[in-house]
């Protein structure tokens, strides 16, 4: 009997590609005289790829953008400010998050959520997308001085929220911090697919939008 449901954010909830994009399309706005004289899609494409999905933290980005483009009138510390105060505002859920959550909420369904970041920041995009009050405990891999996919963080929210392993699903985007970390605690695992990291990981359980979450929930209370 599956009694709780725990998401990842960034990718899953979050649509962070599109976020980031219009972000970076802000911010290029805000700084056009000192960016003048780098096209726009190039310094939206460069941040992207020195982003890495936001597995690269925003401090190296802008070094090494300031450091290609001899940005000499800027510093990477005023850089990152800005994407600390501005990226909130942008923020993009993916299609059907909300009705999704309510409606598992419906279903009297536990919710909680594990994400790997800064817990401030992280907690500035989870009221942006207007869904703290849809959970019973959020877990930011700051503040728990742990990140996935080691066990023991799955295994806090387990706790937190007083259900088994077995009584519960983790659904998110990467293979190995999400799918392979949660089935290290002994939970269900759904793969929420990413195109990023197609090709290179197969499950038995994938999902390509967030709709398709309602029917595998349905699939493991039949179990």
């Amino acid at each position: 009997m599956i009694k709780a449901v725990i998401f990842d954010l960034d990718g899953t909830l979050l649509d962070r590609d599109s976020s980031l994009k219009h972000f970076i399309q802000d911010q290029y706005e805000r700084y056009s005289k000192e960016l003048a004289h780098i096209p726009k899609q190039k310094y939206i494409s460069r941040f992207i790829e020195l982003d890495q999905k936001g597995y690269v933290w925003k401090d190296k980005v802008y070094q090494q953008l300031l450091n290609e483009y001899d940005l000499s009138n800027l510093t990477w510390e005023e850089m990152l400010d800005d994407y600390l105060h501005y990226f909130p505002a942008h923020c993009v859920p993916f299609l059907h998050m909300e009705d999704v959550l309510k409606e598992l909420k419906k279903k009297g369904l536990l919710l909680g959520m594990i994400t790997n970041g800064f817990t401030d920041f992280q907690w500035m995009n989870i009221k942006a997308l207007g869904i703290d009050h849809y959970f019973d405990t959020i877990l930011v891999s700051e503040q728990e001085g742990i990140k996935k996919p080691h066990k023991d963080i799955f295994l806090r929210a387990l706790k937190a929220l007083d259900v088994s392993a077995e009584e519960s699903v983790y659904i998110g985007d990467h293979p190995e911090n999400d799918v392979l970390g949660a089935r290290g605690a002994g939970m269900h695992a759904v793969w929420k697919k990413d195109v990023f990291f197609d090709g290179s990981f197969k499950d038995s359980y994938v999902i390509e939008n967030l709709k398709e979450v309602l029917n595998v929930i349905n699939e493991f209370q039949e179990c």
